[in-house]
């Protein structure tokens, strides 16, 4: 078996180390991870680990947040040499979160755990404060080998740090193995079947609050497993990297409030609402909070906001209508006045502009509704909402600068890295904050560091290549998309076009992302709407059928180059409510791609229809 991984190290595709996000026309997502490995199973019992074969094999998970190729044939060889079922193996870019989604499955189940580690915790996981806020329990055991850990009423986790990560010396006493390296992250192994209703949702926490080991760390690991003697982990330079992405993102920012960069937009999220609600919990005590989400946001933020609810007991979730006939600021208004009433914390988590309508509030009108003194039931103030604004479809406009729009409310801004500020290069994201806002960073950067979340040195080596473009190709992009929605107004007049108008353009909300409802018929509604989904995915097929080196079926956009296509309803939005979803065509345009031949396939899809 470690022969043949040596041989798909030296023959997998290039996308195994370098793609971050996957095609949806090779994907199934209630078979991601288990079709890749059953299908690469069976080239290892054929003994074929020839490139071709390696490329054909279907998406491994759906992100490389979640896991991908080389993280999933790293846990499968890891449970290989163990004797057990490749699921009951997670990798992870953190060193803290597999303890933590072990923590949180057993609160839900009010069961108890003990933790016995050798040598020494690591120091960012703070003990009182995983108790204190986020309501874990648990016992701590200093061990000095395995033999010490005995049999325990609840889960036993083992944690080891060592130099080879995937070394496992397995016992009976206890349920959770989790190896650490310092630089590569974590590996978990779930030991006997009788844990095996845990996998499940600690692979969800992979996906909501952290991500697995990245490509790179991944290939060490696996480099490792099969003792390359020649193999030695690359140093990079991670101070000189990241003081130049944390300048660059003050110059594209305005603001002079040092940013926290963390392993992905959902990292950055988790740790931007666990800071909050620490900072409420502390200076708000016994008051509820509530964090306000749109319904039909991206499903991450969605669901991460309403699993942070189901552990805490004064936290709830609020939605907030903003797209498609919802105007975002009276929304808000109508949640701010239902908040004061309470007497209640208000975060608000909304994106400008919104995805996948790619609509701007009034950002006038915005900010007097953020600003609006109000009062509770029984007349004293209300407290100050904090407005957490997503600007990944537009990283360039500034809000936070001292005489910029929002200045005076309270506000954290934040972008995922592996759409414009990477160029689709890796999933890093980052964050920053106004003036008003600056006191609330220490907590976050708190978080961040404590749930072992902030970006791997490869990921600021990338941002620190990438950023200091990503103005110039942003502008690029939206000339592209500007000129491809004109298009499109022009061949197919009856097709609604979601895309900011030309004087928002202006004002510097220059996305490149436009959302396409197409044309439709039928006697019924039902008859509609299966109408237009077909014509979606025939159109979509069209493109990556007839440009199939630019036109790709993929959620991301920001990218280096080419054109991606994506219905949100089927991808970004998967655990959506699904009268919240949006059946349309979203598409994705880059600085570099051949306008001039996707016109021409998009008039051959009119001349079809």
């Amino acid at each position: 078996m470690l022969s043949y991984i040596k041989d798909v190290l030296e023959k997998m595709p290039a996308d195994w180390l370098n793609l971050t996000t996957h095609r949806l026309d090779i994907y199934d997502e209630k078979l991601a991870k288990t079709e890749f490995l059953n299908q690469f199973e069976n080239l290892f019992n054929d003994n074929n680990s020839e490139e071709a074969a390696l490329n054909e094999l279907r998406t491994a998970y759906d992100y490389i947040r979640l896991g991908h190729p080389l993280s999933c044939v790293l846990e499968w060889a890891i449970a290989k040499l163990n004797n057990l079922k490749a699921e009951n193996v997670i990798s992870f870019s953190s060193k803290t979160t597999p303890i933590l989604a072990i923590l949180r499955k057993n609160l839900l189940a009010n069961k108890n755990t003990q933790i016995a580690y050798l040598g020494e915790i690591p120091a960012f996981f703070d003990t009182e404060v995983v108790k204190r806020i986020y309501g874990y329990k648990f016992e701590l055991i200093k061990v000095e080998n395995l033999e010490e850990v005995s049999s325990f009423n609840g889960s036993t986790i083992f944690i080891s740090e060592q130099v080879d990560i995937t070394n496992f010396n397995l016992t009976t006493t206890v349920d959770f193995f989790i190896n650490v390296h310092a630089q590569l992250g974590s590996i978990l192994l779930v030991s006997s079947e009788k844990n095996e209703s845990y996998i499940s949702e600690i692979q969800h926490v992979r996906r909501r609050e952290t991500i697995a080991m990245t490509p790179a760390n991944s290939l060490s690991a696996l480099k490792m497993l099969i003792d390359d003697s020649s193999f030695e982990i690359q140093k990079r330079d991670l101070e000189g990297d990241k003081a130049l992405v944390l300048d660059s993102i003050k110059e594209i920012t305005g603001t002079n409030i040092t940013a926290l960069v963390a392993s992905s937009g959902l990292s950055i999220q988790y740790a931007i609402v666990m800071g909050l609600v620490h900072d409420a919990l502390e200076n708000h005590k016994g008051k509820k909070i509530k964090i306000v989400v749109p319904p039909n946001c991206y499903g991450g933020t969605n669901d991460q906001a309403r699993r942070i609810a189901a552990c805490i007991d004064n936290v709830e979730v609020m939605d907030l209508p903003v797209d498609g006939g919802n105007d975002m600021v009276q929304s808000i208004d109508v949640v701010l006045e239902s908040i004061a009433n309470e007497d209640a914390v208000a975060y608000i988590i909304a994106e400008i502009p919104t995805n996948p309508r790619v609509e701007v509030p009034d950002l006038i009108n915005l900010k007097n509704v953020l600003s609006k003194v109000r009062k509770t039931t029984k007349g004293a103030l209300a407290i100050e909402p904090v407005f957490i604004l997503d600007q990944t479809f537009c990283p360039n406009v500034h809000f936070l600068g001292e005489n910029d729009i929002l200045s005076t409310v309270k506000t954290i801004a934040y972008v995922s890295g592996s759409k414009f500020p990477s160029g689709g290069k890796c999933n890093a994201g980052y964050c920053v904050a106004n003036k008003k806002a600056e006191p609330l960073m220490g907590k976050i950067d708190f978080h961040l560091k404590l749930c072992d979340n902030e970006a791997t040195e490869l990921q600021m080596e990338i941002l620190a290549n990438q950023l200091p473009s990503m103005n110039q190709r942003i502008h690029a992009a939206y000339i592209n998309t500007r000129e491809f929605v004109n298009y499109i107004m022009e061949t197919l007049p009856e097709a609604k076009i979601n895309f900011v108008s030309e004087e928002l353009a202006q004002q510097g909300f220059t996305p490149s992302v436009f959302s396409l409802d197409l044309p439709t018929k039928g006697n019924t509604i039902e008859e509609k709407e299966n109408y237009k989904r077909d014509l979606n995915l025939k159109l979509i097929n069209l493109m990556i059928t007839k440009i199939p080196n630019e036109s790709k079926y993929c959620v991301s956009y920001g990218q280096l180059k080419g054109c991606y296509w994506t219905i949100p309803a089927t991808s970004t939005q998967g655990t959506t409510k699904e009268g919240d979803k949006d059946y349309i065509a979203r598409v994705a345009l880059s600085p570099t791609m051949d306008l001039e031949l996707h016109k021409k396939v998009f008039l051959e899809f009119v001349e079809n229809i």
